[in-house]
Formats: structure tokens, sequence, C-alpha cells
């Protein structure tokens, strides 16, 4: 009998029609305006480059927005966890509702969630009022440029490991248990290693978000020079004053740091996953 073979299909073009339209895309929306600062920096005079990376000012602003950016991350990764598996594995009254306010710092602007976070955290608001009394002041203090972090990086967590949560099968978990495994070593050994990769990828979007936020720090930040001054901030400032070598020296700093941050926690994330997979 004649054998017959039948082209696969596709609902997409071919290949090369599809990477070459992708690479056209990302062409000109992300390595033309990356280029475009390169460019600027290396046509400045580099003396003044460095006096302007180097200043205290600057290298301050640095280690709060790196600094605020991972700790926010690292909360997030832990309750995004938890958030997302109670979403996942419990029924509860108003659980769309819930669902459905992970996402509100997506849609919400982020100066309105700045205004709203300082009018709550500060001295006489809500929940300022209450800390305020413990010595624990939030607005206006790199306390309260984490908080606003956290806020706006929670729902990459969530949203990159619900899916996995929902995915699993619930199987292995109750053959771990068959085989006398307590709550803690299933979720360490089975749970959570199926997670992991998910978390990483979560953390690593949140710790970017964290990195160029600007609208909902700005306000909580107070702006205090060598205390609660971001480096997205500083940018700014720069481009108010013209000068826009100065502006794309910081902007370069950060991007080359946080590249290569992510570039690590991906190649962690990517590790885990072929971990996994053997």
């Amino acid at each position: 009998m004649r054998a017959y073979r039948f082209k696969q299909f596709s609902v997409l073009p071919g290949f090369w029609p599809a990477f070459s339209a992708s690479t056209l895309y990302l062409t000109l929306i992300v390595l033309v305006p990356l280029s475009a600062i390169f460019l600027r920096t290396a046509t400045a005079d580099w003396a003044h480059l460095w006096k302007v990376v180097s200043s205290p000012q600057v290298v301050a602003s640095y280690k709060l927005s790196f600094g605020a950016s991972l700790v926010a991350a690292v909360v997030n990764a832990v309750f995004g966890f938890l958030v997302a598996w109670v979403l996942v594995r419990y029924s509860f009254p108003g659980k769309r509702l819930v669902d459905s306010i992970i996402d509100l710092p997506f849609a919400l602007p982020t100066a309105v969630a700045g205004i709203a976070l300082t009018t709550i955290y500060v001295d006489g608001g809500w929940v300022g009022r209450v800390l305020s009394r413990w010595g624990i002041h939030v607005a206006f203090t790199p306390i309260g440029v984490t908080v606003a972090l956290i806020f706006v990086g929670l729902p990459f967590v969530v949203r990159a490991v619900q899916p996995v949560l929902a995915e699993t099968d619930r199987d292995i978990e109750e053959a771990a248990h068959s085989l006398g495994a307590t709550r803690w070593h299933t979720f360490r050994r089975v749970v959570f290693p199926l997670a992991r990769p998910a978390v990483l990828a979560g953390f690593a979007m949140a710790f970017a978000r964290g990195l160029g936020e600007y609208g909902s720090v700005v306000f909580i930040s107070g702006n205090m020079p060598m205390k609660t001054q971001i480096a997205p901030l500083l940018i700014v400032t720069r481009l108010e004053q013209y000068d826009y070598a100065g502006a794309t020296a910081i902007a370069v700093v950060m991007l080359l740091a946080s590249f290569l941050m992510l570039l690590v926690i991906n190649a962690l994330s990517s590790a885990d996953r072929g971990k996994g997979a053997r």
C-alpha cells in the first residue's frame, strides 16, 4: 500500500515569516530605544558621566532602588505563593472578587496608587497612625518605598504561580502522604519543586518592575536626598535640567545591573526546570 505523508497544519505562517516578524517587532520596540541610550552615553564626555554615576547622591539612589526592589520581590515571592495557593486549592465566598483584586495594580495608575498608599501610611493615616504608636514610620522612609514596590509587584508572582499549582496533579501529594510523608515533607519535596521555576519567574518580574517603578514611589518616598530618592527620580530630575547625558548614564547603569541580575535569575530558573525534567 502506498503511504501518504500529510503536511502538518499550522494556523500561523511558517517559521521564517513568524521569526522575521517577531525580530522586526522586537528590534523596533526594544532594541532601537535601548541602543539609543547606549549611543547617547557613548558620545558624551566620559569624565562628566563618571562624575554623575559615582556621585554620593546617585550611589545612594542605586542602593535604595536595588535594595527595596530585592526585599519587595522576596516578600512577594513568599506571600504571592500563599495567595496563589489559597486561590487554587480552596473555595470560599468572594473568591472571584479576590481573584480580580489581584490584578488591580495592573489597571490602577501608579500615581493614584502612590497617593493612596501615602494617605494610608502617613503618620496620621489609618494604618500609619497605629504603626507610629510603636515607633514605626512608613511614609517618607525606605520602608514606604518597599511597601509601594510590594503593592505593584504582587500580581506578577501570583499570576506566574497560579496556573502551575492549578495543573499540579494532587495524586502525587496523596501518594507521598500514603508513603508516610508529613505535610511539610510533601510540600518541600513534592509541591514546591514543581512550582519553584514559576516562583523564580514571578520573583524576576516583580524585581524588574520594582527597579523601574516611579509613579507609586515618588509620593510615598518623600524624595529626600541620600535617604529616600530612587534612581528613576534622579533620571527624571536630570531630564528636567536638560542633562540628557547624565540621565542616560544613570539609566545605563540601572539597565546593565538589572539585566545581569535578571540573567542570573533566569539561568537559575532554567537550570531548575532542566533538573525537574530529568
